[in-house]
């Protein structure tokens, strides 16, 4: 089954976008509510607007299947990655309105979920491991750049009030190299168009804190983006104008990553 598609590159730098995909099986998607099976909590259009790091010689890892199958950057055994906040989990049973993802009765037992995890998680996490693995021994460094977008407005069950436009997570300055982040903040600081915070409300995901091994030679730093900047949050509408004067901030933060 082809779960994910991976362009191989030649930079120290792959691009994962673990929340891109929006399908679902028509078997699981009888099992969901009406507002689920449209996928609302897919970082819409996240792999559109990351387009442009293939031309940086970027790899770009993308899934098929939308986070309601199975959670990519949750980790295996559901540990919660927000003690004490409204999260969802590994297979999500309610939406980020908080408003169930499946009909009454409908919710997937703990062996469909260990299926899902095998048909499903586990695929993207070996290519990405493999990827890493290839890109670290051909430059003795990577970044590995976990791309993401919410809605950044009006959603209490995850958050009070607006979220900022740019989310930097790098778990509390674990996950990458002090002088990398630093480099990135000096980027964020340097504009004035958007407002951003570092290790806010989102320090990084599974993915992110799995995976960092700066001493190793692996960075791994998350971009959570408010989907207010590229499209319209109402109607999942692409908008090119807002999405090109993003494009080149993030243009901006990878290069300055990857010096």
């Amino acid at each position: 089954m082809d779960t994910y598609t991976l362009h191989r590159g030649s930079a120290p730098l792959l691009v994962s976008l673990p929340h891109d995909g929006s399908q679902i099986p028509a078997a699981l998607a009888a099992r969901m509510t009406d507002a689920a099976r449209g996928a609302p909590d897919t970082d819409w259009h996240v792999s559109r607007l990351y387009a442009f790091a293939r031309d940086l010689g970027a790899s770009v890892l993308v899934p098929r299947y939308s986070r309601y199958v199975v959670d990519l950057n949750r980790p295996p055994d559901d540990t919660s990655l927000y003690p004490g906040q409204n999260t969802t989990g590994l297979c999500p049973a309610v939406q980020f309105s908080g408003a169930p993802v499946y009909r009454e009765g409908e919710s997937p037992t703990p062996d469909q979920i260990a299926a899902r995890v095998d048909s499903y998680w586990r695929p993207y996490h070996a290519a990405l491991r493999a990827e890493l693995d290839r890109l670290r021994a051909s430059h003795g460094r990577v970044l590995l750049w976990e791309g993401h977008s919410i809605r950044g407005s009006e959603l209490p069950f995850l958050f009070d009030g607006r979220l900022p436009d740019l989310n930097l997570g790098t778990s509390a300055g674990a996950s990458c190299a002090p002088a990398l982040q630093a480099r990135l903040e000096a980027v964020l600081a340097a504009q004035s168009r958007y407002d951003w915070v570092a290790n806010g409300r989102f320090k990084g995901g599974y993915i992110t804190r799995h995976y960092a091994a700066p001493a190793a030679g692996i960075d791994a730093v998350q971009l959570e983006i408010s989907q207010r900047n590229y499209m319209d949050e109402a109607s999942f509408e692409y908008d090119e104008g807002k999405a090109a004067s993003l494009q080149r901030l993030i243009r901006e933060l990878l290069e300055a990553a990857l010096q």
